[in-house]
């Protein structure tokens, strides 16, 4: 449950916790991949997904920063794991982001948006691996608080940011 408790509106409290497990997740979903490998990951994914995504609540607006085509846009739990680990035919272009050996994950909040039992966040994500590589992407969540009075990613946009 979201520190406000279950009636109250979400914080930015809220949004700063929900990003830091969010991208907690990322790094134990690498870890697993690189110490266990894929199943071990891809359970974790799985349930990452459930703790932090309102699939039970509609379709989550997911859009992940390496798709294109058909599979651009993904609305379902399924859609979303396969972008975090891969090995899915139904989206061969899915090379998972989950498992590139992240070693940090570090939001930028760029604004916020709160309004009761919804919210708003976009900013930049850099994300570290191994090898000291760094990706950036520009990152936009929106949240609700579910039935119970957790907050839940319903929609989750990613891209490389313009370079003209």
């Amino acid at each position: 449950m979201h520190k406000s408790g279950k009636n109250m509106p979400i914080s930015e409290q809220d949004i700063s916790e929900a990003i830091s497990a969010w991208g907690s997740g990322i790094l134990e979903i690498s870890k697993a991949y690189e110490i266990d490998g894929f199943e071990q990951a891809r359970d974790i994914a799985d349930k990452l997904l459930d703790k932090l995504y309102g699939f039970h609540l509609g379709p989550v607006l997911f859009k992940p920063t390496l798709s294109g085509g058909i599979n651009t846009f993904r609305q379902t739990k399924l859609g979303a794991l396969s972008y975090f680990v891969g090995h899915n035919s139904d989206y061969p272009g899915d090379t998972g982001f989950g498992i590139k050996y992240w070693r940090d994950v570090r939001p930028d909040t760029a604004a916020v948006f709160l309004d009761d039992r919804v919210a708003m966040w976009m900013g930049w994500v850099t994300f570290t691996d191994k090898n000291d590589n760094v990706t950036k992407v520009d990152k936009s969540w929106g949240y609700k608080l579910d039935e119970d009075g957790e907050l839940k990613i319903t929609l989750h946009h990613s891209s490389l940011p313009y370079d003209p």
